[in-house]
C-alpha cells in the first residue's frame, strides 16, 4: 500500500504553491501602503521604534510582496518578512496576548508559519526563478 503522494509534476500543487506565496505577497503589499503615510511615524514612536524605520519597513514590505508574487528571491524575502513578523509578535503585540480580537499576535504567528513554509519550499515552478533557470538556488 502506497501512502505517499507524488506532488512532483502536479499542476494543482504548483498553482497552490504559487497561490500561497502570492497571497502572502499581496497581504504585505496592502499593509505596506499605509506605512508610506508620514503619519505612520507616530505609530512607530508609540511602539518604541525610531521614526527613521518608516521607509525601510514600508519598502521592504512593498518590494518583498512583489517579489513573492512573481517568485524571485523568495527565500531572502521570506527571511526579511520573518524578522518583521517576529518584531511584530515580540515587540508590538506580545503584551496584548494571543488573540487577534484583543490586538494579539495570533495572525502574525499564522503569517510567520506561512512565510517559513515559503522559505523551506522555495519559489516553486510557477515563478520567474523557475522560468529563468539561471537563478542560483540560494537566491530563489
Amino acid at each position: 500500500m502506497n501512502t505517499q503522494s507524488n506532488l512532483e509534476g502536479n499542476a494543482l500543487h504548483d498553482i497552490t504553491h504559487w497561490g500561497i506565496s502570492a497571497s502572502i505577497g499581496i497581504i504585505f503589499i496592502i499593509h505596506s501602503l499605509k506605512k508610506f503615510d508620514p503619519s505612520w511615524q507616530e505609530s512607530l514612536i508609540n511602539m518604541g521604534l525610531p521614526p527613521e524605520l518608516q521607509m525601510p519597513i514600508a519598502l521592504a514590505e512593498f518590494i518583498g510582496g512583489i517579489l513573492l508574487v512573481i517568485g524571485v528571491l523568495t527565500r531572502i524575502t521570506g527571511a526579511v518578512f520573518s524578522v518583521i513578523l517576529l518584531g511584530a509578535i515580540f515587540h508590538v503585540r506580545w503584551e496584548n496576548g494571543f488573540f487577534v480580537s484583543k490586538g494579539g499576535w495570533e495572525w502574525d504567528l499564522v503569517m510567520l508559519a506561512a512565510v517559513l513554509a515559503v522559505i523551506v519550499v522555495g519559489p516553486g515552478r510557477v515563478s520567474v526563478s523557475h522560468i529563468l533557470k539561471r537563478v542560483p538556488r540560494f537566491l530563489q
